[in-house]
């Protein structure tokens, strides 16, 4: 599998882009403070610029390596983080990655999560080297599994994370998308 790492791309209201030195404010005001959208995807909150700062700088050398995927998501008419979007596990063998996402409390409700995610399958899929891209939401967490439903993806009943594991999903709602069967026919359709 050839790796290409976190290239950019835009939509209509959004920019993903590589995470920057400037960025900390924003995300530490915007989403990674805030407890509700950290802990949903199983991180910790960070509550100071220091922590904030010590995450971006992850980020930031995280680009050096070519099977890094990490997107900051840019709302282009403020100019602001409101989120990320990123692959937070990659199997070669498979080609496969599993998608995280979190959008900021205050840009609920607009539609930017679901956005930035069919962005992103569109952008793997044509430039990228993945022949499959999943996804999981807690049965709780209704805000993500709606971005999930109304995505590009299907649910499926387990995905690479749980198959390695060796466990079966309990409480977790699975989703995945193939590049040469279901996105092919999305693409078809849009045409």
């Amino acid at each position: 599998m050839e790796h290409y790492g976190t290239s950019p791309f835009e939509t209509e209201r959004l920019i993903c882009r590589r995470f920057e030195a400037d960025d900390w404010r924003d995300m530490l005001e915007n989403w990674a403070s805030l407890p509700e959208i950290q802990t949903e995807y199983g991180e910790p909150v960070y509550t100071d610029e220091a922590q904030v700062k010590g995450l971006l700088d992850s980020y930031i050398s995280g680009y050096e390596k070519p099977d890094f995927y990490r997107w900051a998501v840019i709302e282009k008419s403020s100019g602001r983080n409101i989120g990320q979007i990123a692959f937070c596990k990659v199997w070669e063998e498979q080609k496969t990655a599993e998608i995280e996402y979190c959008i900021g409390r205050k840009f609920w409700g607009k539609g930017y999560a679901g956005e930035a995610l069919a962005a992103l399958i569109a952008h793997c899929f044509s430039t990228l080297d993945f022949d499959r891209l999943e996804a999981y939401h807690r049965a709780e967490n209704t805000k993500s599994g709606r971005v999930l439903e109304k995505s590009p993806m299907h649910r499926t009943n387990t995905v690479q994370r749980f198959i390695r594991e060796g466990t079966v999903p309990e409480g977790e709602i699975c989703y995945c998308i193939g590049k040469n069967d279901d996105w092919q026919i999305i693409n078809e359709r849009s045409c």
